[in-house]
């Protein structure tokens, strides 16, 4: 199995809904937002993705959310503004674009902090 990793960031604010229906205070993070691209085996070019257009497809899927409040943020749809639901968001994104290879989206919204998407399917054995 190979894979790429490649990262990008933003800073934004939000305001999470607990289970008890009490809503944190509205805070702000610096985001940092990690793709995972998987392969079984290279491309004939010895490649999972190209570095390049990963990176930039990942910056383009992040810049959205820069300097906004996640809480009332478009693309979340309403949804409660976790750093679970900005990584499918973000998968999502990526996988419309045509990385057929994407496999994880990790979001670290703090230091040690850390959430993660992933589908339940099968690494790609080719890729863009």
């Amino acid at each position: 199995m190979f894979t790429v990793t490649v990262e990008a960031g933003f800073s934004a604010t939000h305001r999470v809904r607990f289970a008890d229906g009490s809503v944190e205070p509205q805070h702000g993070h610096d985001w940092s937002v990690r793709a995972h691209f998987t392969r079984v085996d290279l491309s004939d070019i010895g490649m999972v993705v190209d570095f390049g257009k990963a990176q930039a497809a990942l910056r383009e899927a992040v810049a959205q959310f820069q300097y906004t409040d996640l809480t009332d943020h478009q693309a979340l749809g309403g949804m409660n503004p976790t750093a679970e639901v900005v990584a499918r968001v973000v998968f999502d994104r990526l996988a419309d674009g045509g990385f057929d290879s994407l496999a994880r989206i990790e979001v670290t919204e703090a230091p040690g902090c850390v959430a993660a998407y992933e589908p339940n399917r099968r690494p790609s054995a080719a890729g863009p």
